[in-house]
């Protein structure tokens, strides 16, 4: 599928990509439930369960979706083709970007899940303080969009390209621009615990900043791309500070999408759970990346070979 002379790209989802029982097929394969049970002991959750018996409820919680997630990307880049990965570039969305840090070599896996239920478990916690909320902005100009957000008290804590900002901040204003969008936008609020990647999350990134100040992060193997700019990071040490401060600073998928685009990138595989980056890449990077593929199943990985 993937012909010599292209640049593939790697995208690791962030929250609300995980669906119930993503993890089912992949156990099949040798040594994957052995893996996940690790993972399971250095995390404290039964993420074998989760991932193959968890409701979408149970594994919509923040706790738990986010170690899920990262633990089913890096599960599933472990079965990937060496020939097709090699040194290919690499990119997460939010949580997504702790299990990218693992591909391009900057963690361990087992660190990435186990700092992935640590920022699960106090972003959770920190959602708790004050009602607080988040909502998807689609359509209209992005930069109007994000003054029309701050004029309510909100952030744009995802800028996602391709036409959707994602607001964030007290629920009261989160409610109020639902119910009066923008002329020219469509407003849907979302299901989430709080307002992820804003000043409410200081807590989370204080309690985050304490673990990974225990790690000693390695320098990437590959280019590996941050939410922060979408720049190409060299050192280990400032992509994981990144990694903490951005629990409460805006994803910039726009500009890693961008960044994608000038490293030459015209294929993209998003690991499992994989669809809304694959969705976001199609849409924005048209005509420049030719085959957004969403890896899901195992089925998948001959296609790859």
């Amino acid at each position: 599928m993937f012909p010599t002379g292209v640049t593939t790209a790697l995208l690791c989802p962030g929250q609300g990509s995980q669906t119930p029982g993503m993890l089912t097929p992949w156990l099949e394969l040798d040594g994957a439930r052995d893996r996940v049970a690790q993972w399971s002991k250095n995390t404290g959750l039964d993420l074998v369960r989760l991932g193959t018996e968890g409701t979408a409820e149970e594994i919509q919680d923040t706790a738990v979706a986010q170690p899920l997630i990262v633990a089913a990307s890096l599960l599933a880049y472990e079965y990937l083709p060496a020939d097709v990965t090699a040194d290919a570039p690499v990119a997460g969305h939010s949580v997504g970007e702790l299990a990218a840090a693992a591909v391009a070599g900057v963690l361990t896996a087992d660190e990435a899940v186990a700092l992935a239920a640590v920022r699960g478990t106090e972003m959770a916690a920190a959602c708790a303080v004050e009602p607080t909320s988040m909502a998807a902005v689609m359509l209209g100009d992005p930069d109007e969009v994000v003054a029309w957000l701050h004029e309510h008290g909100l952030e744009a804590a995802n800028r996602n390209g391709a036409g959707q900002i994602v607001a964030s901040g007290a629920a009261d204003a989160i409610e109020k621009i639902v119910a009066e969008p923008l002329p020219g936008t469509k407003v849907r609020a979302l299901k989430v615990a709080g307002a992820f990647h804003t000043k409410y999350m200081a807590p989370a990134e204080e309690a985050l900043r304490g673990h990974a100040d225990k790690i000693t992060p390695s320098d990437p193997t590959r280019p590996l791309l941050s939410n922060v700019d979408g720049k190409v990071v060299t050192s280990g040490e400032e992509y994981l500070r990144r990694l903490v401060s951005q629990v409460t600073r805006p994803v910039r998928w726009d500009l890693t999408m961008q960044g994608l685009a000038e490293l030459g990138v015209d294929r993209t595989i998003e690991l499992p759970p994989a669809g809304t980056l694959t969705g976001l890449v199609r849409r924005e990077l048209k005509g420049t990346v030719t085959t957004p593929f969403a890896l899901k199943t195992p089925t998948q990985l001959e296609e790859l070979a």
